[in-house]
């Protein structure tokens, strides 16, 4: 007899062998997936590798009205050295392999300025506590950093504690305005951000200085014009026809120009440390350390074929490039700001006022670190 009991057993036995019979006889349609990376991504998560051509030749095309310039030299391989054999090799190789390049990276969100006493202390000059707070004020989410000498001796030993001619060159040079100018390049080349001065004042934030159409990953530093003078007699005040400023630079960590410009402090400090020639003269600063040194290098790097295809060129880069500028301008990955940017209020060499556009950083040419009669040269044509 069939009960009700025996009845479901049975009408459940019957399905199972009808779904199994059309499983074994019916091609499954959907794909197998081997693991995570073989699943269908929502639409949103799907970059397009192939953005629409007048799109991307629209913003190329912004960019080049922007700045006229060869390409940005390319990122250089990194290959593992032992300890040994790196410190057999020349300084410049040491300091590329210890601190590597990437145009592509981001910009550290780091500012450095150096005193001989931070804003925490009672003997920070109350003359620059507003220029400092500048700084901050402008830049709210970066790391601002008041760097003593103290602070500065153990910083670098730290940083280049793999490199010990570079730390026996710091520590031997007989002036601290010659560490002042070696120690912003030493803490841009291991960290990158910004350096600038403690007398100066931040008008703008660093977001406002490089156009907006000019991709980030496509520049690694930031100058700006110092002196741009066009009087015959221009050479008894400034060392260099066009001179780049260095009391604020902004790079990132590994930019060539910065491993050139160590080197060369470097090695001529201890040249000079073995032939007895280091001095405390002021008058070979702007040479030897300053900004007829920093001037040089970048004009070198400008020039050099290691980073830019020379047989497309129509000779070698010059100030004639650079004076009279009134915009930005790229040249590989150099962005080089107007004297106006850097130097705003200054009433000579074109420069425009405080509140022009491009005015970005303010230098009250203190000329801290110098004695008095060195002092307020950037003012002489007032």
């Amino acid at each position: 007899m069939l009960t009700f009991r025996k009845a479901v057993v049975a009408a459940l036995a019957l399905l199972s062998l009808f779904f199994i019979f059309r499983a074994h006889h019916t091609r499954d349609p959907s794909p197998s997936f081997r693991n995570a990376n073989d699943l269908p991504k929502p639409p949103s998560l799907i970059k397009n590798k192939n953005p629409p051509k007048k799109e991307a030749t629209a913003v190329k095309a912004a960019t080049d009205k922007s700045f006229s310039a060869p390409d940005a030299p390319p990122k250089k391989p990194k290959t593992q050295i032992s300890m040994e054999d790196l410190r057999k090799k020349p300084l410049r190789q040491q300091l590329e392999y210890q601190f590597p390049y990437d145009v592509e990276s981001k910009f550290p969100a780091y500012i450095w300025q150096t005193w001989k006493y931070t804003p925490a202390q009672g003997e920070f000059d109350e003359a620059f506590r507003e220029a400092e707070a500048s700084w901050t004020i402008k830049h709210p989410s970066f790391v601002h950093e008041v760097i003593t000498d103290d602070v500065a001796v153990h910083l670098l030993r730290h940083l280049y504690a793999s490199v010990p001619e570079v730390l026996d060159a710091y520590n031997s040079l007989p002036l601290p305005v010659l560490k002042a100018d070696f120690f912003r390049y030493l803490i841009l080349l291991a960290r990158g951000g910004i350096y600038s001065d403690i007398d100066t004042s931040a008008l703008k934030s660093a977001a406002d200085w490089v156009p907006r159409d000019v991709p980030p990953n496509s520049y690694g530093m930031v100058i700006g014009i110092e002196a741009d003078p066009d009087r015959p007699d221009w050479a008894d005040w400034y060392s260099r026809r066009i001179q780049f400023c260095q009391w604020t630079i902004q790079s990132k960590p590994g930019h060539p120009v910065l491993v050139d410009v160590v080197a060369n402090i470097t090695q001529e400090t201890l040249k000079r440390k073995t032939e007895g020639r280091l001095s405390k003269d002021h008058k070979d600063i702007i040479e030897f350390t300053g900004p007829a040194l920093w001037t040089d290098t970048i004009f070198s790097f400008f020039n050099n074929p290691d980073y830019f295809d020379m047989s497309t060129s129509k000779g070698n880069i010059t100030w004639q490039h650079f004076t009279g500028m009134k915009s930005p301008k790229k040249v590989g990955d150099v962005i080089i700001l107007p004297i106006t940017s850097f130097s705003p209020g200054i009433k000579t060499m074109g420069a425009g006022e405080e509140d022009d556009p491009m005015a970005f950083v303010k230098h009250n040419f203190e000329g801290t670190w110098k004695p008095e009669e060195l002092r307020h040269i950037g003012e002489i044509f007032n």
